[in-house]
């Protein structure tokens, strides 16, 4: 969707028309189109399970060509539209019942109109599981066309050496009982070679450690949508069970890692886990960063892990430099390829080591920090012609951006801005003497996310009480550029000096804009979380302020209760912790109405789950040495020039690599000639 902000400081949702205007780029071939069922039945026909459909959707292709990077190929991205095969009811239409003459065409686009359809109503639960299928059917159907072109009675045992779906999450995990049922459906195969073949072709990478994000459907809902998928579901389940009995596993870890659970004595509570059949389902099982990785084998997965070990993997994620080094970042990458003496880094970014030695040249380290000036120059004026803004260029840029979490913690960072102000305000802080920062959010927040909406509020009304405040001026600013997007980051992300990383330990998976910002030349501030612990590891922990607790004290705090009204000591024994709640509690940024952040108060001082209370002085300590630092502008640069020279490591051609030897088994590609 496409974010605005009211008058009040609140997100507001609308429709993001990015096709609503006519582009060249994406060719529409209705001759390739698949057919997607929907509902109906299962019934025996001649000692098969049959199942016999409601209603279906045309599946249209779009493809887009995507040219590699000195690669001499072009792929193919392959995108799905859903149409109705009645898209006009001209009876009743002729009837003067205009709106139900359209109606098939409305309800079969709906199916592809929003990604991720909001799915807190009955509705919306349906919608996005239809959406899910429709996807993979669609795609599973046409690699089965593309790979045996013409074959009425194609030799699938072949399918698992041609193409491999990786599994992103558990949003497209209905694949593999739809690749089973087209197996034994459509081609007649028995279920072990259905099977065997299924479970080679699927592989799952886990993107989270959050449960909300593990989906576990109603088996009523896939029953209804997809009857045959659930039989098939089940089956798959019962003889998981079977084979964990027979390698000797206890009944009740048996029960613990059931795919789909039985339903209660009312014909409810029956529910299917993704990401369980995901696991099983497929040959490999990978997290995307090393912690991460881990945190998957060792608690989110642990049972599975226990049983079968080889499944597990990592690849830690990583980023393109061409598009977020070459293309966003222009002045740096000429001063790189300078220092290198060749644009060779753009393909193969460990070249980037070579720029450790000028580190130690005063000459390129004053090079580079005229080019972070220059940048932030270009960014001034970009956001004054598309926001408005007007920001003072002679300031530490200071940048939050991610979507809106709780266990992200931008509330702890809008807390720590609180405090500075709270400080300007009542004389703790000398204003003369005090480091000029400019800060940064850019977030969005889940339409039904309530605490995060309410967190996007109050960053808009601390921004807005601060930038009014003539004591602040020069000294302190915050802005919030709605609708968070590629432009914003290209632009933003060159012009940053200090990066924000602040996640619990233990939540985030690994994160993508860590890489981009280290990458782009700024510091980062951040917990032993995600992809922070291996960006540590290869810029060097003295080019990184760490902070904050790490997973097994986190661990320790949640079992000695911290979510039930442990965050109050902490609340009491920080005075400026204290101070920057109690400003929120009392209105200050809610024209005096107390009741507006009554709910992120209480949420902070009785449960702060995420535990930014117990982490708020230990962040406000490193920023103070991060102050300290920034006012040797030398020793700051060095310490960028060696962030981007240890951050090769992070570009996603190595963990496209890693994916060919560790998970596809492909080897390495060549390059066409």
């Amino acid at each position: 969707f496409k974010q605005r902000f009211d008058e009040q400081g609140k997100q507001v949702e609308t429709p993001d028309y990015w096709l609503s205007n006519e582009e060249p780029w994406g060719h529409v071939d209705y001759g390739r189109d698949q057919r997607v069922n929907f509902g109906g039945k299962v019934v025996e026909e001649n000692g098969k399970r049959v199942w016999k459909p409601d209603w279906a959707v045309r599946a249209v292709p779009v493809d887009y060509m995507v040219p590699g990077y000195n690669s001499g190929r072009v792929n193919t991205l392959r995108l799905w539209t859903s149409k109705s095969y009645d898209e006009f009811d001209l009876l009743t239409f002729n009837k003067s019942e205009y709106l139900d003459a359209v109606k098939p065409q409305v309800e079969a686009e709906n199916i592809s109109k929003i990604l991720y359809p909001e799915d807190s109503t009955p509705q919306g639960k349906a919608l996005r599981l239809e959406q899910q299928y429709f996807f993979v059917a669609a795609s599973i159907h046409d690699a089965i066309r593309v790979f045996y072109p013409g074959q009425d009675k194609p030799d699938l045992t072949t399918f698992p050496s041609k193409i491999n779906f990786q599994l992103n999450d558990t949003h497209p995990v209905i694949g593999i009982p739809e690749l089973m049922r087209v197996l034994m459906d459509e081609y007649g195969y028995d279920w072990n070679t259905a099977w065997g073949i299924t479970t080679k072709t699927f592989n799952y990478t886990c993107h989270t450690l959050l449960p909300e994000a593990l989906e576990v459907w109603p088996a009523k809902l896939i029953g209804e949508l997809l009857p045959r998928h659930l039989e098939i579901i089940q089956g798959i389940s019962e003889q998981f069970r079977n084979e964990l009995r027979s390698k000797g596993v206890s009944e009740d870890q048996v029960e613990r890692m059931r795919i789909a659970t039985d339903a209660d004595e009312n014909g409810e509570g029956a529910v299917v886990r993704m990401a369980y059949l995901a696991t099983y389902g497929g040959s490999y099982v990978n997290g995307v960063a090393e912690l991460h990785s881990e945190l998957l084998k060792d608690v989110t997965l642990k049972d599975f892990s226990s049983v079968y070990p080889d499944k597990f993997k990592n690849v830690t994620n990583g980023v393109t430099p061409r598009r977020f080094v070459r293309l966003s970042n222009p002045r740096m990458s000429a001063l790189i390829t300078e220092g290198l003496g060749t644009d060779a880094w753009q393909g193969d970014l460990e070249l980037l080591e070579g720029l450790k030695p000028l580190a130690d040249d005063p000459s390129f380290v004053k090079k580079f920090a005229k080019v972070k000036q220059e940048n932030k120059l270009a960014f001034v004026d970009f956001a004054k012609h598309k926001y408005g803004f007007e920001i003072n260029p002679d300031t530490m840029f200071n940048t939050i951006v991610k979507r809106l979490h709780e266990y992200k913690r931008q509330s702890m960072k809008i807390l720590q801005v609180i405090s500075t102000y709270a400080g300007i305000k009542n004389g703790t802080i000398d204003v003369d003497k005090m480091l000029p920062r400019t800060v940064f959010f850019g977030a969005k927040s889940a339409p039904g996310y309530a605490m995060a909406k309410l967190t996007i509020q109050l960053i808009n009304n601390v921004a807005r009480v601060v930038n009014n405040d003539p004591a602040c001026k020069g000294k302190l600013a915050v802005f919030f550029p709605e609708n968070y997007n590629i432009e914003l980051a290209m632009n933003l992300i060159p012009a940053t000096d200090l990066d924000e990383q602040i996640s619990q330990a233990g939540k985030e998976a690994s994160g993508t804009g860590n890489m981009k910002f280290a990458l782009n030349g700024a510091l980062t501030v951040g917990t032993l979380d995600g992809a922070n612990v291996e960006i540590r590891e290869r810029v060097g922990a003295e080019n990184f302020f760490l902070f904050g607790m790490t997973v097994d004290e986190v661990e320790k705090l949640y079992a000695e209760g911290y979510d039930h009204g442990g965050s109050r000591k902490y609340y009491e024994s920080d005075p400026r912790l204290k101070t920057a709640v109690d400003m929120v509690a009392d209105g200050t940024f809610s024209n005096g109405d107390k009741s507006v952040y009554e709910p992120l108060v209480n949420d902070w001082l009785t449960h702060d789950y995420f535990m930014a209370m117990a982490d708020f002085s230990s962040y406000m300590d490193i920023q103070a040495q991060i102050e300290e630092t920034y006012r040797d502008p030398m020793k700051w640069a060095r310490m960028a020039v060696l962030n981007v020279a240890n951050s090769g490591y992070f570009s996603s051609d190595r963990s496209i690599e890693d994916y060919l030897d560790r998970i596809w088994h492909t080897g390495a590609l060549p390059t066409a000639e």
